[in-house]
């Protein structure tokens, strides 16, 4: 341990007891990373650990005009901007484009947990791909008493949601091209101490199995090398009875997800016609675990903010699921 702040740990190692492993993990800014290739971690988004949020506003519009559009720093306030704005814009001075409103993330989570008729008790839930936070927040807040870990392999993002759990959001948001307008405000938000974060890989859970009364995953499918895993993966973490909370656009990329990985969109000869919802369910149907469909909804409207005059909008596939109870 390098520094702590009452009794948390802001910076340290944490190391791997086991002989075979000896394994070390950072813990930065009081977020532990536990991935199993660090320096890939760090040659995909090392980048993050060393972005500062401290730089007068003036200055840092000076940098981004010299970095240029498209360059690491651009890719990282827009990334900012577009998360932290849908999280948190709520709660903060209001920059929506005519029609558009933060919180798509949030109302998908909570429109999920009324598919699923998740009760307000259970002790833990993991929140995969949780972006800026938020929605670990809102399983917070529905599950009256349950500690509930947000999970992501962005740092930065991470960071932001540490902030806001502490009782501060900070963000830049993108207004046009390189001009950015940045946020700095207070926040409370319910259940904030039962909240943590760490930087894990989704395919790569050190969590015990069965260990979860509920495993949320939003617009996380298609954005991971191998969606199959995580499904198993999110089956495995899952108690019986429990609820796994799934939604995705199937929007597909190769530089995410190879074209022979993707739940459809592809191979239209086969049986499910290239059909993703069908090709999902089946999967669902084998999987050992398995996961049993309690509520869906085929188009959930998810808006995105890319700029004060642009925005995208999704339509995600929602799945609540459930581990039957073994016989």
């Amino acid at each position: 341990m390098e520094a702590e702040q009452d009794r948390d740990i802001e910076f340290g190692t944490l190391h791997c007891p086991s002989p075979a492993c000896q394994c070390e993990y950072p813990i930065v800014d009081f977020i532990p990373v536990i991935v199993p290739d660090l320096a890939a971690l760090m040659a995909q988004r090392g980048v993050d650990f060393f972005a500062r949020a401290d730089l007068p506003a003036s200055v840092e519009s000076l940098l981004g005009d010299a970095l240029g559009p498209d360059g690491w720093f651009d890719v990282l306030r827009q990334g900012f901007s577009t998360y932290g704005w849908d999280a948190y814009g709520d709660l903060g001075p209001d920059h929506s484009p005519v029609g558009l409103q933060p919180g798509a993330a949030r109302r998908c989570l909570e429109r999920l947990l009324a598919l699923g008729e998740v009760p307000a008790g259970g002790s833990r839930a993991v929140d995969l791909g949780c972006g800026g936070g938020r929605t670990s927040f809102a399983l917070a807040a529905h599950m009256k008493d349950a500690l509930v870990l947000g999970v992501d392999t962005n740092f930065g993002l991470l960071r932001m949601a540490r902030g806001a759990a502490a009782g501060r959001v900070r963000y830049p948001l993108r207004r046009i091209g390189l001009v950015y307008d940045r946020q700095d405000f207070a926040v409370s938000l319910t259940g904030a101490g039962r909240v943590d974060f760490w930087v894990m890989d989704a395919l790569a859970l050190p969590l015990p199995p069965a260990s979860m009364d509920v495993v949320a995953a939003l617009n996380l499918l298609d954005c991971v090398a191998d969606p199959h895993q995580l499904l198993t993966a999110m089956a495995g973490l899952l108690r019986p009875a429990g609820r796994a909370l799934l939604a995705t656009p199937f929007d597909w990329s190769v530089r995410a997800t190879r074209v022979d990985n993707w739940i459809g969109g592809h191979s239209q000869r086969a049986d499910h016609a290239g059909g993703a919802e069908v090709f999902l369910r089946s999967l669902l149907a084998q999987m050992a675990p398995g996961l049993r469909v309690v509520g869906s909804e085929h188009e959930f409207a998810w808006q995105t903010r890319l700029h004060a005059r642009s925005s995208v909008q999704y339509l995600a596939y929602l799945l609540a699921l459930t581990r039957p109870q073994p016989p």
